[in-house]
């Protein structure tokens, strides 16, 4: 008996030590921050300002000299910066713990054209890489699920809850669909020559999205007997009700994707990765496609690019005069709480400050389609911000005080400001 209770105080001290922080609980009172320089989100920018919340939702918004009451709990912000919460699209978070240990990884289902399969079910809320997002301002994401040629489903969630269903702000938003390459790299595994050569199968490979899109388009139209899993769930794409996110970045397979898809029934496309993107600016506006470029730490791909092709390449799709949002599928989870220090590697090309700090809150709101809640500081708009001590695209500067999602105060620890504060306790010492 005795031997029970010990092992059962052991397992109850492991897991106290790997669990998140507590979520915060619903906002009590209301909430005034004055005197902080207020980055709205939409470009504006208020120097000295008053913002006020309750009930989770924005109140007021403006200068703090203007003459009306603090509401509830008044925090002087004075010296400070405010932002709105910034948002990661297309990532796989929270569906991944540790990539070696399979009973972790949920971000690649079997099967290649798989759009029923939903993200949001198998999202972690504890997951301690969701968890480190939130002291550098990463507040809400969305989960999308990878590999095969469409991976599924996905939903966008906010980054402190207690569960999926609490997580949750929009529930299956889009698909996501993989082009194909028309060229493709060697594989050295097999002693092929790494340089790129062309896709033998592109073609073959196309027409299979194509048949699988008809498909269900034709069972949209019909009065089917059995259901079909697959072809039920890409009925939002073909009404307007969910977007088709495409995953490409060459000049021609972009161009290829954005024909055919609209050409077979997809609504709302947006284009994701677009390296080449610049080259057809015309044709991505014509189509009224924005695009969610790949992050700006990053090489040129090709021998003849620019060097700094990656780093300016937000700002020539926006003086284009594309909507332009930043994400960075193809790096690390761990890697999207950079996401601010990869706008603010844009605004060093020349690009306006406050429209770079667009393209991880406004614009990545308009894209995600959650524009009417979340991405700039208004009135009635959700009370999803944080308070930096100083420019929060600056790693110097990116120092929160305070983060509130909905209005709900949450906790800035995590394991990894504990390991911080442990180790700088410890050499502070010497």
């Amino acid at each position: 008996m005795k031997n029970s209770i010990l092992v059962i105080a052991v397992i109850g001290i492991f897991f106290k030590g790997i669990a998140q922080q507590t979520p915060a609980s619903e906002q009590k009172e209301a909430i005034s921050i004055e005197g902080a320089t207020a980055h709205l989100g939409n470009g504006e920018v208020i120097e000295s300002s008053l913002i006020m919340f309750e009930d989770g939702k924005i109140t007021f918004v403006g200068d703090s000299k203007m003459k009306i009451a603090r509401k509830g709990k008044v925090i002087d912000a004075t010296g400070k910066h405010i932002y709105p919460g910034f948002i990661a699209p297309a990532k796989t978070l929270g569906l991944v713990e540790v990539n070696a240990v399979r009973a972790s990884d949920d971000q690649d289902e079997i099967g290649d054209l798989i759009p029923h399969v939903r993200s949001l079910i198998a999202y972690n809320a504890e997951s301690k890489v969701v968890e480190s997002m939130r002291p550098n301002g990463v507040l809400l994401g969305q989960i999308a699920s990878s590999g095969g040629r469409i991976s599924g489903t996905s939903s966008i969630v906010q980054f402190d809850a207690w569960n999926w269903e609490d997580a949750a702000i929009k529930v299956d938003d889009g698909i996501h669909l993989n082009w194909p390459r028309s060229f493709r790299q060697g594989r050295w595994w097999m002693g092929e020559d790494r340089g790129y050569r062309p896709n033998k199968n592109y073609g073959e490979e196309t027409d299979a999205v194509v048949t699988f899109m008809k498909n269900a388009m034709a069972y949209g139209k019909s009065e089917p007997k059995e259901v079909n899993p697959a072809f039920k769930a890409m009925q939002g794409i073909f009404n307007g009700e969910q977007k088709l996110y495409v995953y490409a970045d060459g000049e021609k397979e972009i161009i290829d994707a954005v024909n055919t898809l609209k050409a077979n029934g997809a609504q709302e496309v947006v284009l994701v990765g677009g390296y080449q993107a610049y080259k057809i600016t015309d044709f991505l506006k014509k189509n009224n496609i924005p695009v969610l470029v790949q992050f700006t730490h990053n090489l040129p791909v090709f021998d003849d690019d620019d060097y700094d092709l990656p780093f300016k390449l937000p700002k020539l799709l926006m003086d284009a005069g594309l909507l332009v949002g930043l994400q960075n599928t193809n790096a690390s989870n761990f890697q999207t709480r950079n996401l601010p220090f990869y706008a603010g590697q844009v605004g060093q090309q020349g690009l306006d400050k406050e429209k770079a700090l667009q393209l991880i809150t406004s614009n990545n709101a308009k894209i995600l389609g959650i524009d009417g809640d979340y991405g700039t500081l208004e009135t009635g708009k959700s009370a999803t911000l944080f308070i930096s001590e100083g420019d929060a695209l600056d790693m110097r500067g990116n120092q929160l005080t305070h983060a509130f999602i909905d209005g709900r105060d949450i906790s800035l620890e995590t394991h990894q400001t504990e390991l911080w504060k442990r180790y700088m306790g410890k050499y502070e010492g010497k």
